[in-house]
């Protein structure tokens, strides 16, 4: 079994803790809320959101996706940081066993925060996975936060 990493960032004006609470502690409630075309609703199936709980997201019908688990590893709420990984989904992964993920919120100058993303890919033995195999899955996370964003900044007082 092979690792392929992956990393990507993206600038916010919104502070660290506020698309922490958003798209960590809170992201259950707020994104079915806001992105109701993509995602129909995220369940805790084991735990209440902290380390060691399975949460599930379910997605809008007719997409290529139903389902997918994630089991989170690490939880630092002080230093704005979840670890998860990505335990099970409805479609068969003919080229990865799993996915490991960490997210870090992190000041930025500017009052606003950089967001820090980095995605280990346990592929199968002999497979070799190129950043455009994942491209589709990577695209989606980040439109997904800048709904977030676009939320947060027309609602200021939300996670304040």
């Amino acid at each position: 079994m092979a690792v392929t990493c992956f990393a990507q960032e993206f600038a916010t004006p919104i502070t660290p803790s506020r698309m922490f609470k958003a798209l960590i502690l809170d992201s259950h409630n707020l994104i079915p809320k806001i992105a109701p075309q993509g995602i129909k609703s995220i369940d805790f199936v084991e735990g209440d959101g902290g380390v060691g709980s399975i949460k599930q997201t379910n997605f809008a019908d007719g997409g290529h996706l139903k389902y997918l688990k994630h089991r989170i590893d690490a939880l630092d709420a002080e230093n704005l940081v979840c670890k998860y990984t990505l335990i099970e989904a409805d479609v068969v992964f003919d080229k990865i066993e799993s996915v490991a993920y960490e997210v870090k919120f992190e000041a930025s100058g500017d009052g606003g925060c950089v967001c820090k993303m980095t995605s280990e890919y346990h592929t199968k033995a002999g497979v070799e996975l190129k950043e455009e195999d994942i491209k589709q899955g990577k695209d989606k996370a980040m439109g997904l936060y800048k709904v977030v964003e676009e939320y947060l900044l027309a609602n200021p007082s939300v996670y304040a």
